[in-house]
């Protein structure tokens, strides 16, 4: 996914963001933000699980660094595995479910992947489909 990265920042800040992971790669300048996904019904996992304005702000963020020439990608990682897709919490929190859908038509990359937890690590496994 990220070839010839030759930096790696974690808690990288632009403008009023602290971003998880910045990275160079080539003539690529990345920012990624990552979102660990817990709530599940019915084999369907969402994000959020409460109201996030911090989430937010790194959607509507991120949405900006688009314009400033970098790429930006949002990992959801889902803390199970064996799920259908993963989709937002309308419910929860539409404000954050309209930014996911802008962000991702803006240029954002949305990825969501599967994990499996245990005690004393997480790796993760597939890819998860997406349905905004």
């Amino acid at each position: 996914m990220f070839e010839n990265i030759k930096i790696i920042k974690t808690e990288q800040k632009y403008k009023n963001s602290r971003f998880d992971f910045y990275l160079e790669a080539d003539d690529k300048k990345i920012f990624v933000e990552v979102k660990g996904v817990t709530l599940e019904e019915d084999g369907i996992v969402m994000f959020p699980d409460a109201p996030t304005e911090r989430g937010l702000k790194h959607l509507n963020e991120l949405s900006l660094c688009i314009d400033e020439g970098y790429e930006a990608y949002v990992f959801f990682i889902v803390q199970m595995n064996d799920v259908k897709y993963f989709t937002s919490n309308v419910k929860t929190h539409k404000e954050f479910a309209e930014a996911l859908i802008k962000a991702r038509q803006k240029g954002v990359n949305i990825i969501a992947l599967d994990c499996d937890v245990k005690e004393d690590s997480i790796t993760a496994m597939n890819f998860v489909e997406i349905k905004l």
